[in-house]
């Protein structure tokens, strides 16, 4: 349906950013849907007479960090103006905001696609305004709560350089990453501090001219943003094959249903009657507050990915997984620098893509909560390589520190998990088991071969786990062999 058509999108994204107080005021920030509503307001944030606002100087250096990390060009001249329009979770009947000199201008973001591929996605511009309140509709009437009202927002306002819901999820999820390991917005969108609004049209391709846009709302996880920014395409390219018009609109997602519907026409740009707040200088960054913020920052999850497959020969997926979320990233880092020489990243990766994380979904923790401390894993899968215990003994006492906290080698010894490789004992044991089944004996030497694999579990099992599989395999295989004669 799209052949004939280009879809053009673009992301407006409004993130909470987690100071202590207000933008404006000195207000405490509150979770909007644990606290009580109107418990966290004060005669500035509800707009009374007479109330002047003081800028939240956290507030900027945030927004400050987040436009660096997105490579913008940070403003030293900044200005704050007056969003004028009516709605009942405004309480002054405007939106201190900035409008022709935000924060941050000019940027970029590369994202990764499904294929693999790279593109990158140019960002028009970051800047801050105050959060409204929040509407309750009831079939009676609406409620408003204005314990948001105030509370520091960040607007990442993209280029329309996407092209498809997939391409809008990629971006949108970057982001978020990129706000969570800055430590500014913790990426709840059930919560509603992390907002993010398409604007979605079409146009023939090989046309320069822009379509007819739909804002799209009521997106509530990255799957409803791709899905719904689809959808809206498909019906877009409908409307104009069947002839008719497209109408530039503001339009909901049903999540159920999995359809956009209409909710506000605006077939002429909202005029907002911008102008400079009088209530609040201007606002100077120098270079130096530039270089502060800047020195500030954390190494970004792309450049760990980077990092990681260039530098320790980690796969894509790899990479992507451990650099995910910043505290995983750093624990693996740590196991590195722990390791030195000695275990590879590759297999410290592997332990914790597959074992670690195995066990912390089970207990329900993050990587904050375990008791396993990077160099603990480090010790526990050296005792491994060097032969003092087998691999499935190795996951059993993992186990056990998750639980623990105890240190690796004092739970081999306390429990005497170390592995048999001597072979006089275990040749014993190898001797017992082929004795005691002469069925799969026969089966093996009329060439079921892969019966090798059961006989060595049989001997795990005498030796409850503690054999070496390396030397068991061997000696069944001379064992086995000696049956033919």
């Amino acid at each position: 349906m799209l052949q004939k058509y280009e879809p053009v999108i673009g992301l407006e994204i409004h993130a909470e950013l987690m100071t202590q107080s207000k933008m404006f005021c000195g207000c405490r920030v509150v979770d909007s849907v644990e606290a009580a509503p109107n418990t966290a307001v004060c005669p500035i944030c509800l707009g009374m007479p007479g109330m002047l606002p003081v800028l939240n100087h956290r507030a900027v250096n945030f927004a400050m960090r987040v436009a660096l990390a997105l490579n913008c060009k940070i403003q030293p001249h900044n200005i704050f103006a007056r969003k004028n329009y009516f709605y009942p979770d405004l309480p002054k009947g405007y939106q201190i905001s900035q409008y022709e000199l935000p924060i941050g201008l000019n940027g970029y973001l590369d994202i990764v696609l499904a294929d693999g591929t790279t593109k990158r996605i140019g960002i028009r511009r970051v800047h801050m305004e105050e959060d409204t309140g929040k509407l309750t509709h009831q079939s009676d009437g609406s409620l408003v709560d204005y314990n948001r009202s105030g509370v520091p927002l960040l607007e990442i306002v993209s280029e329309p350089d996407i092209r498809s819901g997939e391409e809008a999820r990629a971006y949108a999820m970057r982001i978020r990453q990129i706000l969570r390991y800055l430590g500014v917005n913790t990426g709840d969108m059930e919560k509603g501090v992390l907002r993010i609004e398409p604007n979605i049209s079409i146009r023939p391709r090989g046309s320069e001219a822009f379509g007819r846009r739909v804002e799209l709302k009521n997106l509530n996880s990255f799957r409803a943003l791709a899905d719904g920014t689809d959808f809206e395409l498909g019906r877009q390219a409908a409307i104009l094959d069947s002839g008719g018009r497209v109408i530039q609109e503001t339009r909901g997602w049903h999540d159920t249903r999995r359809e956009t519907f209409s909710q506000r026409a605006k077939e002429e740009a909202e005029d907002y009657r911008y102008f400079t707040e009088p209530d609040l200088p201007p606002l100077y960054i120098d270079a130096d507050w530039i270089e502060s913020a800047r020195a500030a920052q954390p190494e970004l999850p792309q450049v760990k990915e980077m990092r990681y497959e260039a530098v320790f020969g980690l796969s894509a997926y790899e990479a992507a997984a451990l650099a995910e979320d910043r505290g995983v990233a750093e624990w693996f880092d740590a196991a590195v620098t722990a390791a030195g020489k000695g275990v590879s990243p590759k297999t410290l990766a592997n332990w914790i893509l597959n074992d670690l994380f195995r066990l912390m979904n089970e207990r329900g923790r993050s990587i904050d909560g375990i008791l396993v401390a990077p160099a603990a894993l480090v010790a526990l899968v050296d005792q491994m390589e060097r032969g003092a215990i087998n691999q499935t003994t190795a996951r059993e006492v993992l186990a056990e520190m998750m639980d623990s906290g105890r240190d690796p080698v004092a739970i081999i010894e306390t429990r005497g998990l170390a592995q048999i490789s001597d072979e006089a004992a275990l040749a014993n044991v190898v001797d017992a088991v082929v004795r005691a089944n002469p069925g799969p004996v026969a089966n093996y030497l009329g060439g079921k071969e892969s019966l090798l694999g059961w006989f060595v579990g049989q001997v795990m099992r005498e030796t409850k786990g503690r054999a070496n599989p390396t030397v068991v395999n061997e000696l069944l295989r001379v064992r086995l062999e000696r049956e033919r004669t």
